[in-house]
């Protein structure tokens, strides 16, 4: 299962492959922008973000 994240609104999504989270997660942005109050949109934007991206790897246990 793969994670998508749009920090800047708080919305993630998941799909079984990177291009399925990826576009699971396009759709969830459309859909809370469609449907959020003005209030909302202002309360989650923000204009200090700071977003990095890092690879890991893991030893499962």
């Amino acid at each position: 299962m793969v994670v998508a994240l749009s920090p800047e609104l708080d919305i993630a999504s998941q799909g079984a492959t990177p291009k399925e989270a990826l576009s699971n997660l396009k759709e969830a942005v459309e859909l809370f922008l469609e449907t959020a109050s003005p209030a909302e949109l202002e309360g989650r934007l923000s204009e200090e973000s700071w977003t990095t991206q890092f690879e890991t790897e893991y030893a499962p246990a």
